[in-house]
C-alpha cells in the first residue's frame, strides 16, 4: 500500500462524512469521534516485504499529509499482523470493531486474509480498502458494499499475461499453484484463458503458501 491509495480512502471518507444531513448523523459515522484505521498486514511472512512495516509507515504518512484529521475528526493508525491467516485476521478485526472502534480496515495482503476480512466488514458495515489481495471472488461473489477492491484481480492478470503468451507459442501449460484463495483464482482465470485461445493445460500441483522449495512438485 502506498500513501496516495491512502489519501484517496480518506478523502472518500471524508466525502461520506461531510455529506450527512445533520452534524450527529457524521458523529455516529465515526466510533468515539476518531476515525481509526487499522492496518491488516503481513509483518512476519512472504508479503512483509511488499506490505509490513511499509505499509504502516504509508498509512501514517498519509495522515500526517492531511494535517492529522478529515472532515474535522482526527485520525489514528493502528496494525495488526494477520500472520497470513485468514481465521487470526478475521478474529483481530472483529476485536478492532467491537473492543477498538476500528473504522476502516486497510492493505489485507493475502486473498483469503481479504476474502476473511470482507465478510467481517461486510457484517459490521465498516470499510475495508483491500489493496494487494487479488482474488476476483472479491468483486464477484463475495463482494459487500463495505468493500473497496483498489488492486488488480486474477481475471485481469490471465487476460493480459496468458493469452500473449499463448500467442507468442506458449500454449502447453502446467500450473504450479500456492495452495491458497489467490493461486486457486490465478489457476482457474488463467485455465480458462489458455483453453479459449487455443493453448492446452496439461494439468496442476499445489504447493503450501510459505514454500520454499518446489523440487518435489516438479518431479
Amino acid at each position: 500500500m502506498n500513501r496516495k491509495i491512502l489519501l484517496a480512502s480518506l478523502a472518500s471518507l471524508a466525502v461520506a462524512i461531510s455529506g450527512c444531513s445533520k452534524s450527529n448523523d457524521a458523529d455516529e459515522k465515526v466510533t468515539d469521534g476518531v476515525i481509526k484505521i487499522g492496518v491488516l498486514t503481513d509483518l512476519s511472512g512472504l508479503y512483509s516485504d511488499i506490505g509490513g512495516q511499509g505499509s504502516i509507515v504509508a498509512a501514517e504518512l498519509a495522515v500526517e499529509d492531511l494535517g492529522g484529521e478529515v472532515a474535522g475528526h482526527k485520525v489514528e493508525i493502528v496494525s495488526v499482523d494477520h500472520q497470513n491467516k485468514a481465521d487470526i485476521a478475521a478474529q483481530k478485526v472483529r476485536e478492532w470493531i467491537d473492543r477498538d472502534g476500528v473504522d476502516m480496515v486497510t492493505d489485507a495482503l493475502n486473498s483469503a486474509v481479504a476474502l476473511a476480512t470482507a465478510k467481517v466488514v461486510g457484517e459490521k458495515k465498516k470499510i475495508l480498502m483491500d489493496t494487494g489481495a487479488a482474488s476476483t471472488r472479491l468483486t464477484n461473489e463475495d463482494c459487500t458494499p463495505y468493500t473497496i477492491h483498489h488492486s488488480y484481480d486474477t481475471y485481469a492478470l490471465a487476460n493480459g499475461t496468458g493469452t500473449a503468451v499463448v500467442k507468442q507459442g506458449g500454449d502447453t501449460w502446467f500450473f504450479l499453484t500456492s495452495d491458497y484463495a489467490f493461486g486457486h483464482s490465478l489457476e482457474a482465470d488463467t485455465a480458462n484463458v489458455v483453453r479459449k485461445a487455443g493453448g492446452e493445460v496439461l494439468g496442476a500441483v499445489r504447493h503450501p503458501l510459505s514454500a520454499s522449495d518446489f523440487s518435489s512438485f516438479l518431479l
